[in-house]
C-alpha cells in the first residue's frame, strides 16, 4: 500500500510540474510600461556619452526591457534584458 501511495505521489508531482512551467513563461513576456519615463532615464544614462545614437538605442532598449541601469556606464546587471540585447553583429545594443 505504501508503494502505491509513493508512486501515485510521484506521478502527481510530475504532472503538476508540467503545468507550472508554461504558466511561468507567460510572466517573461515583455509588456510596455507606460509609467516608465524612458526619456529622462536615458537622458541621465547618456549624459556623458559622446555617441549620438546613445539616446536612440537607450530608448529602444528601455521600451522593450522596461528598465534602464543606473549611472552613465556599467551597472547592466540591474537590468538583464537591457544587458543581453544584441545588435545584428552580436555586439551589445544598449548603451
Amino acid at each position: 500500500m505504501k508503494l502505491v501511495i509513493a508512486t501515485l505521489s510521484i506521478v502527481i508531482l510530475v504532472l503538476a510540474s508540467s503545468f507550472v512551467h508554461p504558466s511561468m513563461a507567460l510572466n517573461d513576456t515583455i509588456k510596455p510600461n507606460t509609467n516608465l519615463d524612458c526619456g529622462s532615464l536615458c537622458g541621465a544614462r547618456c549624459s556623458k556619452a559622446g555617441h549620438e545614437g546613445c539616446m536612440k538605442f537607450c530608448q529602444i532598449c528601455c521600451q522593450k526591457c522596461n528598465c534602464v541601469p543606473s549611472g552613465t556606464y556599467g551597472n547592466k546587471h540591474q537590468c538583464p534584458c537591457y544587458r543581453d540585447m544584441r545588435n545584428s553583429k552580436g555586439k551589445p545594443k544598449c548603451p
